[in-house]
């Protein structure tokens, strides 16, 4: 059990049978009573996001889960396919895990897979990824007096707003916190 105190951001816990992982958390001290804790957290297995409080001085069980290193293989209409780097095990993962995440995927790409027992859980990506552009309209000529920006299409289908000067056939960076373009590589 741990203190609510110890919530933090990334923080998996468990509640009434369901595990969660708590993605922003404030602490709210009044002048008189007891503090307040208020977190929004995604329950892993629905992936649905509630707001929670909690009164200080309250404790919920804590979790302990397993990281594992692997490499994202392919993904069909239902699942995403990826393999232990270290004992070469496959993982099925289904596409409500994966959500967002899929438009990053791209083969050989290393993540980092959390499992709860044998239960697959959550996916955490690098922070950049590298992705070839795919469809990119051209630029104009003489519109360079202000940091003009264009919408480019990836090999993943993820549509990044880029410069100007990005053109088909690029690779470029993005980061995968918030898919801003970073830079050419």
């Amino acid at each position: 059990m741990i203190d609510v105190n110890e919530l933090r951001k990334g923080v998996t816990f468990e509640q009434d049978g369901n595990l969660f992982k708590v993605l922003e958390y404030s602490h709210n001290k009044p002048g008189r009573g007891s503090a307040t804790i208020r977190i929004k957290a995604r329950d892993l297995r629905k992936g649905t996001t509630l707001e929670m409080t909690f009164i200080s001085g309250n404790r919920v069980q804590d979790v302990r889960l397993e990281y594992h290193n692997a490499q994202f293989l392919y993904g069909d209409d239902q699942f995403f396919y990826f393999m232990n780097v270290q004992n070469y095990e496959q993982y099925t993962i289904g596409k409500d895990i994966v959500s967002d995440m899929a438009d990053y995927l791209k083969p050989n790409l290393e993540v980092k897979l959390m499992f709860y027992g044998t239960e697959a859980l959550d996916m955490e990506l690098p922070t950049s990824v590298d992705l070839l552009v795919t469809r990119a309209d051209p630029a104009i000529r003489g519109d360079t007096a202000t940091g003009v920006t264009k919408k480019v299409m990836t090999e993943t289908g993820l549509e990044v707003t880029c410069p100007s000067f990005v053109e088909e056939g690029t690779v470029i960076r993005v980061d995968t916190r918030n898919g801003n373009y970073v830079t050419r590589v």
